[in-house]
This record gives C-alpha cells, sequence and structure tokens, in this order.
C-alpha cells in the first residue's frame, strides 16, 4: 500500500502548528467550528514521523476522535482508521465524515435544492401551518437560546429535517443545522458557550435560518465531491470504524489486540472544560439528548470525569503506586481546606480522578498498539489551587507502568499565560503568579 500526505513541508522541528483553528479552510474539517483538538497538518506530521514504513493494510487509531481531524486525514492517506467519540455530536460529525463514499451528490444536490425552496417559504411567512417540531425541554440557560422569530424558523427548519427518509442525507442535514445554529442564537462561543449578553452583544432578535444551513450544506456538497474525486485516484476504500462511546470499551467493542500501528489523539486536558454543557444546544436540539442535565450526553462517563461530579465525594487517591504524584495531590487538598468540596478537597479529587483514567487509558491502549508502535498524545499542563500539575510529565510515567515506553516530549506551543484558580481567572493580566501553559506531545511506544 502507498500512502500519501498533503499540505506543505513540515516544519524543522518536525511538527507544524497544532491548533485546531488552522482547519477552518479545510476540506471536510470546515463542516464544525470545534474548540478542542489539533489541526489536520499537525496529523500528517505525525503520520510522516511515527507510522512505520511498508507495512501494509495499516491501522490507526485516535481514542478521543472529537470531530474527527486524525480519522480524516488517516483515511484521505490511504490507512484504516477507527476511534472512539463519547460527545453524541461529535461522534455524528466524524462518522458523517468518513461515510462520504457511501453518499449520493446527486441525492443530496436534490435533498439541498428542497431544502432551500421549502425555507423560502418558511422564511417569507408563505407556509400556511405552524411547525410541527417542538423546542426541547431539556435545554435550560440563562436566556433564551433562541428569540422567537429564530425559533420558528429553526422548527421549520426540523420540520424538513425530520421528514428526510434516507438516514445518511438526514444525518447530514442534522450536522449542518447543529454547526449554524448557535451563530443566529442567543449565545456565542467565547470560546466556551455563554450568552451574548454576557460578552457585551446584542441578542440576535431574527436570521435568516434558510440560508445559513444551505450555505453549510453546499459546502458539505462541494467537500463530499472532492473527497470522492481524491480517493477514486487512490484505488481503494481504507477501512473506517466510529464508535460512539468511551475508550475504555474498546475491549468490548474490538475483538483484535496489537493491531494498531499508530495512534494519534489528544485526551482532555487536565482544565475541566465541559464538553457536552459546551455542546448543549446541538445535544438537545438534533434529538441527541433528552431531559435534564446531560445524563445522556454520558457526563459520568467522561475521560477524567469533571471537578463538578467528584468534588463531593469521600477523599478519592490513586489507585496505583505514584509518591511523587500522590504528594501533589495531597499538596492541592490542603488547599483552602475551609471552602469545603470548593477549595483544595474537591480539586484534590478531580485531579486524582484524571490520573486514574489515565491508568486505565494507558492499560487499554497497550492491549491494542502492536508491537513497537507509537502514540503521540498531546496534552497540556495546568494549574489547580495555584499549583502547577504538568500533566504530560505524568502521562508517561503512568504509561510506563501500563508496560509502555516513554520516547520522547515534544513541546508544541506555548498557549497562553494563565495563574491560579484559587487567584483569578487566566485571563486577568494583572494576577500576582503566573505561569506559563503549554502544550505538547507526548510520544509512548510499545516494548517489541
Amino acid at each position: 500500500m502507498q500512502t500519501t500526505f498533503f499540505g506543505a513541508p513540515a516544519a524543522t522541528n518536525g511538527f507544524r502548528d497544532s491548533s485546531f483553528a488552522k482547519n477552518k479552510n479545510l476540506p471536510l474539517h470546515r463542516w464544525v467550528p470545534w474548540v478542542a483538538g489539533f489541526s489536520a497538518e499537525f496529523v500528517e506530521d505525525a503520520l510522516r514521523t511515527y507510522l512505520p514504513r511498508g507495512v501494509s493494510n495499516a491501522w490507526v487509531l485516535d481514542p478521543f476522535a472529537g470531530v474527527g481531524t486524525t480519522l480524516v486525514e488517516s483515511y484521505l492517506s490511504g490507512l484504516n482508521v477507527v476511534g472512539f467519540e463519547i460527545n453524541p455530536y461529535a461522534a455524528l460529525a466524524t462518522t458523517i465524515k468518513l461515510k462520504t463514499m457511501d453518499i449520493s451528490v446527486r441525492d443530496l444536490a436534490r435533498q439541498i435544492g428542497s431544502f432551500e425552496r421549502f425555507m423560502e417559504k418558511a422564511e417569507a411567512g408563505e407556509v400556511k401551518r405552524g411547525p410541527r417540531s417542538a423546542a426541547p425541554t431539556g435545554f435550560s440557560g440563562r436566556t433564551q437560546l433562541f428569540s422567537p422569530k429564530v425559533e420558528r424558523k429553526v422548527l421549520y427548519a426540523l420540520d424538513f429535517v425530520n421528514s428526510i427518509k434516507d438516514p445518511i442525507l438526514k444525518d447530514i442535514a442534522r450536522l449542518a443545522l447543529g454547526s449554524v445554529m448557535v451563530s443566529f442564537s442567543n449565545y456565542s462561543y467565547e470560546p466556551s458557550l455563554t450568552r451574548r449578553s454576557a460578552v457585551s452583544k446584542a441578542d440576535i432578535l431574527d436570521a435568516n435560518v434558510g440560508l445559513s444551513v444551505s450555505a453549510k450544506l453546499r459546502l458539505i456538497l462541494e467537500d463530499i465531491g472532492w473527497v470522492q474525486g481524491h480517493m477514486k485516484t487512490l484505488g481503494y476504500n481504507p477501512k473506517a470504524k466510529v464508535f460512539s462511546e468511551s475508550i475504555f470499551s474498546a475491549p468490548r467493542y474490538l475483538r483484535q489486540r496489537n493491531f494498531i500501528d499508530l495512534l494519534v489523539t489528544s485526551p482532555p486536558y487536565l482544565n475541566n472544560y465541559h464538553y457536552p454543557r459546551n455542546t448543549r444546544p446541538q445535544l438537545h436540539w438534533l434529538g441527541l439528548a433528552s431531559g435534564t442535565g446531560y445524563q445522556h450526553a454520558r457526563e459520568n462517563d467522561s475521560f477524567g470525569k469533571f471537578w463538578q461530579t467528584v468534588r463531593a465525594s469521600e477523599p478519592i487517591n490513586l489507585v496505583f503506586d505514584m509518591p511523587e504524584l500522590s504528594d501533589l495531590i495531597e499538596a492541592i487538598r490542603g488547599r483552602n481546606t475551609d471552602k469545603g468540596s470548593y477549595g483544595g478537597a474537591g480539586w484534590a479529587n478531580y485531579v486524582a480522578t484524571y490520573f486514574n483514567d489515565t491508568h486505565r487509558f494507558c492499560a487499554v491502549i497497550a492491549q491494542l498498539l502492536k508491537p513497537k508502535a507509537a502514540s503521540i498524545i498531546v496534552l497540556g499542563n495546568s494549574i489547580i489551587q495555584g499549583i502547577e500539575v504538568k500533566t504530560d510529565y505524568f502521562f508517561g510515567k503512568i504509561g510506563e507502568l501500563a508496560g509502555l515506553k516513554f520516547e520522547e516530549n515534544h513541546m508544541l506551543r506555548k498557549k497562553r499565560t494563565g495563574n491560579s484558580i484559587i487567584q483569578s481567572s487566566v485571563r486577568v493580566e494583572d494576577a500576582k503568579e503566573k505561569t506559563v501553559l503549554y502544550e505538547s506531545g507526548v510520544v509512548l511506544r510499545k516494548a517489541s
């Protein structure tokens, strides 16, 4: 099998910018804005550097697939891919991207035309009946997601989406709506989901919903045509598997062992970033979650959990022996004891849970990797209760406990300056104590 790569040559340090923002103009990657993850260019460089040469029928794994950067780039390079992604909205995006060879461009074009004609009538008030769809009851916030005029149009769009009989075309329409809905809502990404009024922006009282969704659908159509043309030049279609499940479920879903040639991923950082909360408009309005809260968004199954889910538990300790990390966790536990679970005690539970999940994760991937296969894990350090936690360092140490060999740690970028949670936000410039928050790529290799 011949493997091909795309884009500019790698930088002299071996890796180009890892920021996901670099993806916004690239086919398939530009479908869904995503605050986390890394660039397609970084994946290209990882494949070039760490994928063994001359391997036929190679497999690439991303245990935290997100919206599919690793899997898409690997697939376009002719590699078989498998991914796990617990967020239903992100899993939907990744699945569709890897099904492009199964999509009829002609049928999709016709569907888009029908949608545009329907929404033109809805926008002009020419649809005599009211929307049949209803706003979900599970989404909640400090302000209404859509203003009344906008919501009516969104419900009409959902009417059309729900009427589509072809499952793949229906999912494409759902994804297109989900990818643009925040742009005409009363919320904004700054970068986390927040009310527009909280960042001094006026609410959106009216918008051309049909035009926004149609523009995204036509962009998706263009990219699908491009992918289908590109894949014909390879002469074959690689295999692709995406599981909307936690990587911890891999032993149940993958009967094979020792078959992964390369792993490239970015797990949730130790920063309490709440992915289900950040995608709650899509989860609820696209029917991917129901009821209140994030029960159907699998919040409690997420890697590392969240501070909110473990802070009130009894003291959580490491399930493996690493005195250096245990001492650091106890130092965090000793901060702000007067605040109870909101002080060091709660945050220490969060840190311990995160690294216990790291230990489980390393054990799982050690089963899946081929002998001598590498895994590149992108993550950053954190500041918890005023104490720096070098997550990359401990990831390497824990990997060795699972039988993996720490090989190297690439400094990818110093992304911002931050300071302790107990002092102020990382965005406060005049904080008394500052620590550089960096991003690095930890390389763990399975022994021969």
